[in-house]
């Protein structure tokens, strides 16, 4: 059963208070800025214009929610890390980001993009923290994944994979290109289990 084609924008909220009721499930994504979060969710759900790219790194500054069915949504947190957004809101961004990661009792895991070239950075590993502390699963995407050559990429792959290996919570890594569709089905396989959607 493919719930991802039936995705749908629900609301946009600058603040917790203004997200839907916490019930049911969420998966969130999350990563750097411009390390491809909207076009990882617009490839996973085949819908191109679902979640809005943008060259102009920082752009979503709100959770973004978008749902597939009544239970079941998706969630585009704001991209972290961007010098050029004022200290001020990237404090609120960090308040807001730690608050869902720690209090949504419907977020059942996230999914953590990193540009393959720049994996690991301390934005990463800071988020990385958090959610250890909630005990939160993380699926990482390694995103741009055709800017390496197969070798390259499959050796930064098994690289962050030997630096989280010690990790309490449960991490998983893998390639992935929106551009080359590279991954997508891997992808949509984690979200069917924190989905619950195997036997669906």
């Amino acid at each position: 059963m493919n719930v991802y084609n039936k995705a749908n924008y629900l609301l946009s909220a600058y603040h917790l208070t203004q997200a839907p009721p916490d019930i049911g499930v969420e998966v969130a994504f999350a990563g750097r800025s411009n390390a491809g979060k909207s076009s990882a969710i617009n490839a996973i759900t085949g819908k191109r214009g679902l979640a809005r790219t943008s060259k102009t790194p920082g752009r979503t500054q709100q959770l973004i929610f978008f749902g597939l069915d009544q239970d079941r949504r998706l969630v585009d947190l704001p991209g972290y890390g961007y010098a050029k957004v004022p200290l001020a809101v990237q404090h609120q961004w960090q308040q807001m980001l730690e608050q869902y990661l720690h209090t949504r009792e419907s977020l059942r895991g996230l999914v953590l993009m990193m540009d393959i070239r720049h994996p690991l950075t301390h934005f990463d590993q800071h988020l990385l923290s958090w959610c250890q502390l909630s005990n939160m699963p993380i699926h990482i995407l390694l995103t741009k994944a055709d800017k390496l050559s197969r070798n390259q990429a499959c050796s930064v792959l098994q690289q962050v994979q030997q630096q989280l290996a010690n990790e309490s919570n449960e991490i998983s890594v893998q390639l992935f290109s929106a551009l080359k569709y590279q991954g997508i089905e891997e992808a949509k396989a984690r979200l069917d289990r924190w989905f619950s959607l195997q036997m669906v």
